[in-house]
C-alpha cells in the first residue's frame, strides 16, 4: 500500500488549514491497527482534507490511496473510508456545464473544478465497490451500495448487482441499504425510473420482511409518490407493528445493558473513568449509541425519517402518520415521532391538536429521553402548543424547582451573574449536557399563556439566579400576568447599576411594559438615570419602551425624556420622541426632531423615526411628506416602515401612495408580511388587491418564513400570528 506516497509534494498542496504535509501521517493512520490512531486519522481527513464538504488539491491526491485502502481487505474501518470516498466524489454539479459560465481567475470556478475532477477520479476507480457488495464485513456492505449508485458510470450494471445481492444478503441494514442505493440510482437516472418503480411495488407486495418492505415503500414515495397506495398510513402502521412483533427485534437493548455494565464498572473503579473520544466523529458515534441504546429496530427512525421527507407537502397524511407512531407502544417509534415533529409543524401549516395533544401525553412517559424531546418541541410552538398546557402544567406541578437551572447560561440574576445574549441562548434552562432542563416546561406553559405558569414564575423571581427566557416568555401571559408586577420591580429595584445591567434589565423591563406597570415608574426611573455607559444606549431604549408603555402615568419622566431629545444616538432620540409622546402628548417638541431624522442618510435611523411618527397617529400628519419621499428608498424595510406610518398618520391604507408599497413589499420580501397584515388588521377593511394576497397567504399549507437549512426559536409563532392577523383583516371586509 502507499506506493509513491512519498513522492507527491504534500507540502505544495492545501486543505483548510494550511499546508498538507500531515496528509501522508493521516492516510497511514487509516490503515493502523490501532482503533484509538484509525479514528484520530479519519477525524482530520474530514476536519482538514474534506473539511465541511470542500474538495482541495490535496483531496484529489488522497483519492488513489483511499481508493487502495478500501481495495485492501487486512484494512479496518474500510466502510468509513468509503463514506469518505463517497462524499469526496458525490458532488453533483448538475449537468448543466457550470464550468463553463465561470470566470477561470473566479476562486468558485477553482472549486467547481475540483469537485468535478473528484467526481471523475473516484468513479474512474469505483469498480472497486463492486466487489465490497459482497464482503465479509458487515460496515463495507452497508456502505458499498451508497457509493455504488452515486459514483459508478455504469448504473445499469449496479442496479442488477445491488437486485442480485438482495437475493441473498441476510443482515437486516445492508438490505436496507441496498433498498435505498436502488432508489437512488432511480432519482438519478430517469432512464431507469419506471423500471425501478415497478421493481419496488413489487417489493412491497413480494417481501416477508417488514422492513424490506417499508423501506421498498419508503423509496417509492422518494421516487414516485403518485404510485404510494391510498392507505399508506395504515400500511406503514401495520408495517411498525410486524417489527415490534418480530422475532429477534431487540439486539441494541444489549448496547444498553453494556452500558449499565460499564457504569457499574466506574463505581467499582472511579479512579479509571472512560475518558471521552477525543474526536469530533468519536463523539458523534457515542452520541449516537446513547440515543439508540435500548432501542430494538432503532433503524426504523432513518426509513420514517426519510418517508416524512418523500411525503413532503401531504400533511394530512404526515400529521396520520406521527399520530400513529405517538400512540405506539414503542416509546422509541414514540420519540422518533416526536423529532419528526419538528420539520413538520415548523413547515406545514395544518391541524396539530391532536399530534400536540399526544406529544404532551409523553412527559408523563418514564423514558427521560422521550420527555426530553417532548419538551423541547413544545417550548418552540407558543400558542400551537396549548392542547398539552395541561400535560405541562402536570409537569411543572411535579418537580421541586421547575424554574431551575443545570446551566449557567440565560440567567438573571442580582447583578453578579454572568451574561449572556439578551434572549437567553440555546443553552438556557437546559443542564450542562445541553438537554433540557425542568425550567423548559415552565417555559413552553409560559409561552402558551397559561394562568397556571404565573404562581410559579412569582417563585422563580425570587431565585438567586433567573432564567432570561422566562422572563421574556411573560409577555404572552397579557393581563393574567399583573400578579407578576410585585415581584418584577422587586428584582428590578435591586440590580446594580453596572455593566451587567443590559442583560439582567432587559427582559424586566420588556415584561413590565407588556403589562402596562406604570407602578414600577420608580424603578424605570432608577434604572433610566443610571444606566452605566457599557450599552447604555440598550438600556435607555428598553426604559423608554415602558415608558411609553405608562404612557401619562409616567409624567414625572418628562424631563428625563425632553433632555433625551438632545442625545447624540438616533435611537436614543427617536425612542425617546415615542416615549415623549405617549406621556405628555407634546407633538411640538416631538415632530421636529422625528421629520429630521426621516431625512437621515442611514435606512436603519430613518426607519426609527418611521415607526415613531407612525405611532402619533393623526397627530403626525406634519411628517407626510417625509413619509412620502421614504416610499421610494431602496431598502425595502424602509418602504414598509414609512408605508405603514403613513397608513397610520392618514388612517387609512391609500391606494395611490402606501397600498402599491406594502402590496410589492409583501412579494419581494416575505418576511415584512407579518408588520404589513398588522397594519391592515388595524385599519381594515384591507383594499380589495391587498385582500387577494391575505386570503392566498391563508391558502397557503408552507409557511411564509420557512427557510432552508435554518430555523428560529419563534418562527412558528410568528407564522401563526401572521395566519391570525390575515384573518382578522379580512374580517373587517367580511371576505
Amino acid at each position: 500500500m502507499f506506493t509513491g506516497i512519498d513522492e507527491v509534494d504534500w507540502a505544495s498542496l492545501g486543505h483548510a488549514y494550511g499546508p498538507a504535509d500531515d496528509v501522508p501521517a493521516l492516510l497511514r493512520g487509516l490503515a493502523s491497527s490501532d482503533p484509538a490512531e484509525r479514528e484520530i486519522a479519519l477525524d482530520g481527513m474530514y476536519g482538514s482534507v474534506h473539511h465541511q464538504g470542500d474538495v482541495y488539491d490535496s483531496t484529489l491526491a488522497c483519492i488513489p490511496f483511499l481508493l487502495e485502502l478500501v481495495a485492501t481487505p487486512e484494512v479496518q474501518d474500510r466502510g468509513c473510508i468509503i463514506e469518505l470516498l463517497t462524499s469526496i466524489g458525490g458532488i453533483d454539479l448538475g449537468g448543466d456545464d457550470e464550468l463553463d459560465e465561470l470566470d477561470p481567475d473566479d476562486e468558485e470556478f477553482e472549486d467547481a473544478a475540483n469537485y468535478a475532477m473528484a467526481s471523475a477520479a473516484v468513479a474512474a476507480g469505483a469498480d472497486v465497490f463492486l466487489e465490497l457488495v459482497g464482503d465479509g464485513d458487515r460496515e463495507v456492505r452497508l456502505a458499498a451500495p451508497g457509493a455504488l449508485a452515486s459514483l459508478h458510470g455504469d448504473p445499469a450494471r449496479v442496479l442488477a448487482l445491488l437486485r442480485e445481492r438482495l437475493t441473498v444478503e441476510t443482515d437486516t441494514e445492508v438490505r436496507l441499504a441496498l433498498v435505498e442505493a436502488v432508489g437512488r440510482i432511480a432519482l438519478r437516472y430517469e432512464s431507469l425510473r419506471d423500471e425501478i418503480v415497478d421493481w419496488l411495488g413489487w417489493l412491497m407486495g413480494a417481501a416477508q420482511d417488514p422492513a424490506l418492505r417499508l423501506a421498498a415503500l419508503t423509496q417509492l414515495a422518494r421516487c414516485a409518490p403518485a404510485r404510494l397506495p391510498g392507505d399508506v398510513v395504515a400500511t406503514v402502521t401495520g408495517l411498525l407493528a410486524q417489527l415490534r412483533e418480530a422475532p429477534g427485534r431487540a439486539p441494541d437493548v444489549h448496547a444498553r445493558e453494556l452500558r449499565d455494565l460499564m457504569d457499574l464498572m466506574d463505581l467499582m473503579d472511579p479512579v479509571a473513568p472512560r475518558p471521552p473520544s477525543p474526536t469530533l466523529l468519536g463523539q458523534l458515534r457515542e452520541l449516537r449509541e446513547e440515543q439508540r441504546a435500548g432501542r430494538g429496530t432503532a433503524w426504523t427512525d432513518d426509513l420514517l425519517r426519510t418517508l416524512h421527507s418523500a411525503l413532503d407537502d401531504r400533511v394530512e397524511d404526515r400529521i396520520a402518520l406521527v399520530t400513529a407512531q405517538l400512540r405506539s407502544p414503542d416509546w422509541g417509534q414514540r420519540a422518533d415521532a416526536v423529532w419528526m415533529c419538528g420539520g413538520l409543524v415548523r413547515t406545514w401549516r395544518g391541524a396539530y391538536d391532536e399530534v400536540v395533544r399526544l406529544v404532551g401525553a409523553q412527559l408523563a412517559d418514564p423514558e427521560p429521553r422521550l420527555r426530553e424531546a417532548a419538551v423541547a418541541w413544545l417550548e418552540g410552538l407558543f400558542e400551537v402548543a396549548r392542547p398539552a398546557a395541561d400535560a405541562l402544567a402536570a409537569t411543572v406541578a411535579a418537580h421541586p424547582a421547575p424554574w431551575a437551572l443545570d446551566g449557567a447560561d440565560g440567567r438573571c440574576g442580582d447583578g453578579r451573574s454572568g451574561g449572556g445574549s439578551g434572549s437567553g441562548g440555546l443553552g438556557s434552562g437546559r443542564s450542562g449536557s445541553g438537554r433540557p432542563g425542568p425550567g423548559n416546561a415552565l417555559l413552553a406553559l409560559t409561552r402558551t399563556g397559561d394562568a397556571r405558569a404565573v404562581p410559579v414564575l412569582a417563585q422563580a423571581l425570587e431565585q438567586p439566579e433567573l432564567n432570561r427566557r422566562l422572563t421574556y416568555a411573560i409577555t404572552h401571559l397579557g393581563e393574567d400576568g399583573a400578579p407578576l408586577v410585585p415581584a418584577l420591580r422587586h428584582r428590578l429595584g435591586a440590580l446594580r447599576l453596572d455593566d451587567d445591567l443590559s442583560e439582567e434589565a432587559g427582559p424586566l423591563l420588556l415584561a413590565l411594559a407588556h403589562l402596562g406597570a406604570a407602578e414600577a415608574l420608580p424603578e424605570v426611573l432608577r434604572v433610566l438615570r443610571g444606566a452605566p455607559a457599557f450599552r447604555r444606549e440598550w438600556v435607555v431604549e428598553s426604559s423608554l419602551r415602558a415608558l411609553t408603555a405608562f404612557g401619562p402615568a409616567a409624567r414625572e419622566a418628562v424631563g428625563d425624556l425632553r433632555a433625551l431629545l438632545e442625545d447624540g444616538s438616533v435611537t436614543v432620540v427617536s425612542s425617546a420622541a415615542r416615549a415623549l409622546w405617549s406621556v405628555a402628548g407634546d407633538a411640538g417638541a416631538v415632530l421636529p426632531k422625528l421629520r429630521a431624522l426621516l431625512l437621515a442618510p442611514d435606512a436603519g435611523h430613518r426607519r426609527e423615526a418611521a415607526w415613531a411618527v407612525g405611532a402619533m397617529g393623526p397627530a403626525g400628519a406634519a411628517a407626510v411628506p417625509e413619509l412620502r419621499a421614504c416610499l421610494v428608498a431602496p431598502s425595502v424595510w424602509l418602504r414598509v416602515d414609512a408605508a405603514v406610518a403613513l397608513c397610520r398618520v392618514t388612517g387609512e391604507v391609500r391606494e395611490e401612495e402606501a397600498l402599491p408599497v406594502l402590496v410589492a413589499a409583501w412579494r419581494e420580501n416575505r418576511h415584512t408580511r407579518v408588520e404589513i397584515a398588522e397594519c391592515l388588521a388595524e385599519l381594515g377593511p384591507a383594499p380589495a388587491e391587498a385582500a387577494v394576497l391575505l386570503r392566498a397567504e391563508l391558502a397557503r399549507s408552507r409557511r411564509h418564513n420557512v427557510s432552508e437549512g435554518s430555523s428560529g426559536d419563534h418562527d412558528v409563532h410568528h407564522d401563526e400570528k401572521l395566519l391570525a392577523l390575515c384573518r382578522r383583516a379580512l374580517g373587517h371586509s367580511g371576505a
